[in-house]
């Protein structure tokens, strides 16, 4: 594989999606029950809680060893973009609409207001639609087309 500002600028990008969803997945996994019942008090997932209390860590570990193989990492890309997209919408709809709070975050991220998390997630979604802007295996499909 060549290097390039852009190759290393993915794969600088990637490094950072990785260490957040294993930080965010280890957190979750490792106080579950409290995760379980903070996200139980959320009036936006509480009619899905014990089913998305799941699928949350297991989708960032996923994405996690995704990002890690060469042949996945421009959809895993898509898909780590996609999911900050909707954890930033979801923390928008709380922020705007709801009377609760709830803090379903562990470790460092639960020392932050959920402002800064709202503003810390959407820096990730602008690394991440970067990355998938510039990565290689795109642009060798658009400049195909």
């Amino acid at each position: 594989m060549k290097f390039n500002k852009k190759t290393i600028f993915v794969e600088v990008i990637c490094a950072a999606f990785i260490l957040l969803f294993i930080y965010a997945a280890a957190s979750k996994i490792r106080d579950f029950e409290k995760f379980s019942v903070e996200l139980a008090k959320s009036p936006i997932l509480n009619p899905i809680t014990s089913w998305i209390a799941i699928v949350i860590p297991l989708v960032e570990i996923v994405l996690s060893v995704s990002l890690m193989i060469k042949p996945f990492r421009l959809i895993a890309l898509y898909s780590s973009f996609s999911l900050m997209v909707v954890f930033s919408a979801y923390i928008f709809a709380i922020l705007k609409f709801s009377v609760y709070i709830p803090c379903t975050c562990g470790g460092v991220l639960q020392n932050m207001s959920w402002r800064e998390h709202l503003v810390f997630n959407l820096g990730f979604v602008v690394l991440g639609g970067f990355g998938v802007l510039i990565h290689p295996a795109r642009i060798k499909i658009l400049s195909a087309q």
